[in-house]
């Protein structure tokens, strides 16, 4: 066996080197943090002696072995994280990334791991490398989509994180693919217009999420809705919520007044990339008008940022609220389609079918 001479690795901004004893009281700080502790398993409590174990027999280690190759990721002067590839053999490695929280956001992770994966390519000879992340770690994910990761699906159970089976999402990164996304990851921006802002949904819209599909009306109109939901319900609607975003199928949006971030309904571009545009209120926020205006701006976004050329709309034939938020809009209607609605109550009714172009007049209020 070779020993390898871990190297310094620089694309002028973001370094990868060797860990120094000095990183001790950083390597802390990004350990302790909640989100590390959430979806890593690093030990927990962790002090100032674990972070010298890591510094001194871990990380060193891996490399006298050829296990584990793996760097300090430097910005500014100090350390900001920690990037590796784990041998698996026949040129086949397995990436792993953390970071300290005050450089979580800016990128310097995506450079960091674009580093090492240049360096394992193309010097260590790999061919293949994989990535796993507990179902639910969205800022992995995103990093892995950006650097050109697939993600080849969910595998139930299968990490071990601090003694419990979790779901794992899986990818894959060949030498020959493009160290770029595969596909659109849709966004979601805040948007403010005409009495009503658009934001993205938080965990902080559980309450009100639950208020809102679990209302009389809405489910009995939305029959894909969760009967009798609670907060396990709400949650797993905002993870969908996400990863709909993720796999450029739906960009969804709570709304609410100017002044007051409390979800007063939810509207969405729904399917692309042929989206309908659908929505539902909470019954607090009913009569004032606000549906029909955050519809009118999730179509506009969707026209003007988008590209969309049409936007279509569907509402079961009896529910008049719903059509009105279609016509209200400047939606026409283009047909009914016999019984092919289904109420929460079981009832088969018709549905009223609308659309809107981006060249009609009403497409740019």
């Amino acid at each position: 066996m070779t020993l390898r001479i871990p190297p310094t690795l620089t694309d002028g901004t973001v370094t990868l080197r060797v860990h120094r004893p000095s990183d001790a009281e950083r390597i802390v700080e990004q350990s302790v943090d909640p989100d590390s502790v959430r979806w890593t398993t690093v030990p927990s409590p962790y002090g100032l002696d674990d972070a010298r174990a890591f510094l001194g027999e871990v990380m060193p280690g891996g490399w006298v072995s050829d296990r584990e190759w793996g760097f300090a990721v430097e910005f500014g002067g100090r350390y900001a994280g920690t990037v590796s590839l784990r041998n698996e053999g026949s040129h086949r490695a397995e990436l792993a990334y953390g970071s300290h929280p005050d450089v979580r956001g800016t990128g310097v992770m995506e450079r960091a791991v674009r580093l090492l994966l240049a360096w394992g390519f193309e010097e260590l000879g790999l061919h293949t490398v994989v990535w796993w992340a507990p179902r639910g770690n969205w800022a992995s994910r995103r990093l892995a989509w950006r650097v050109g990761f697939s993600l080849d699906g969910t595998v139930r159970r299968w990490l071990d994180h601090r003694g419990e089976p979790t779901d794992a999402w899986v990818g894959t990164l060949l030498r020959e693919d493009p160290r770029e996304p595969r596909t659109r990851w849709l966004a979601n921006p805040r948007i403010a217009a005409d009495g009503v802002v658009l934001r993205p949904l938080t965990e902080a819209d559980v309450p009100r999420i639950v208020e809102g599909i679990g209302d009389a009306d809405t489910q009995y109109w939305l029959s894909f809705l969760p009967r009798d939901p609670d907060e396990a319900d709400a949650r797993s609607y905002l993870e969908q919520v996400t990863e709909r975003l993720a796999t450029d199928h739906t960009v969804t949006w709570a709304f609410c007044t100017p002044g007051d971030e409390r979800l007063a309904g939810v509207v969405g571009l729904y399917r692309f990339p042929e989206p309908e545009v659908g929505y539902w209120t909470h019954p607090d926020s009913r009569g004032r008008g606000l549906t029909a205006r955050a519809a009118a701006a999730a179509v506009g976004h969707g026209f003007s940022a988008l590209g969309l050329e049409r936007i279509t709309g569907n509402a079961a034939a009896p529910n008049l609220a719903s059509r009105r938020v279609l016509e209200r809009i400047g939606m026409r209607q283009i047909g009914i389609a016999r019984r092919a609605a289904r109420t929460g109550a079981g009832e088969v009714v018709d549905l009223a079918s609308y659309d809107l172009l981006a060249t009609d007049p009403a497409a740019g209020t």
